[in-house]
């Protein structure tokens, strides 16, 4: 009976100093030096408020690392993230606030690699066939070339910032299936939003090899995916297409922050 007294006693303290350990960890990525590095999807593209400084990076106020930012007063916040950005431009031009005091990082890429704006484009105006057989070769690409892209991205994060918390934010699926409406047939619909888990998928591998935490925004967009009656997402948008298949605002506070949040 003494024995298991003791092992509770010592077995509760050691939970006690866990929960005490983790969370210093959070209050530090809350209140150290935070970097949002990415695309647009980082940036903030089609939440509209963009910082004027930021030129044809497009970075909002409204864009998830902004409100996080706002939210829990990090002692700096360096907000680099781009429209348009591949691996290559994080590694070039996106990673000079990085050092061994940085406590957070988030960033998002990998569609653009993948040729994300040509598959919409393809699909778009292209047949069914034809959008598939795009999505077939960004599959490969997916396969074959782009692990290794993120790799050296995520390996130069921890480089820079040995200390950081590193949260990699996938990317939502783009249409609600089953449901009337107007644009793309339902063979395209699907085939998209495979497209989407199969890059999410990818991403989350080679986060998670690196110790890295994933954010899956899938769940939050849920039933408010294109073609849903609370789309979060930008359809085709022909007066500034640029913001086509972007998060809206309400994307950017409701779907993805909620996992930042979670996350960081």
């Amino acid at each position: 009976m003494r024995r298991s007294r003791i092992a509770a006693y010592v077995g509760s303290l050691i939970l006690a100093v866990g929960a005490v350990l983790t969370g210093a960890g959070s209050a530090q990525a809350a209140t150290g030096p935070y970097v949002a590095l990415g695309d647009s999807y980082a940036s903030g593209v089609g939440a509209g408020s963009y910082i004027g400084s930021s030129g044809d990076c497009k970075r909002s106020t409204k864009a998830h690392p902004y409100l996080w930012a706002a939210a829990n007063s990090p002692s700096s916040f360096a907000f680099t993230a781009c429209s348009g950005a591949r691996t290559g431009d994080v590694l070039a031009n996106q990673m000079g606030p990085l050092n061994s005091s940085t406590a957070l990082v988030s960033i998002s890429i990998g569609g653009n690699d993948a040729g994300f704006a040509d598959v919409m484009t393809t699909c778009v105006l292209q047949s069914d066939s034809t959008c598939i057989s795009r999505i077939n070769t960004a599959k490969a690409y997916v396969d074959s070339t782009l692990p290794g892209k993120l790799d050296s991205v995520y390996s130069a994060i921890r480089s820079k910032a040995p200390n950081a918390r590193v949260v990699v934010l996938g990317y939502p699926r783009f249409y609600k299936l089953g449901q009337s409406c107007l644009g793309l047939s339902e063979t395209k619909r699907k085939a998209i939003n495979d497209a989407s888990d199969y890059l999410n998928n990818a991403v989350k591998a080679r986060a998670q090899a690196h110790s890295f935490v994933f954010g899956d925004v899938r769940g939050t967009f849920t039933n408010h995916e294109i073609c849903s009656s609370s789309s979060w997402l930008h359809s085709v948008n022909w007066l500034n297409i640029g913001e086509s298949y972007h998060p809206k605002a309400a994307g950017q506070s409701g779907g993805y922050l909620p996992v930042l949040n979670g996350a960081a």
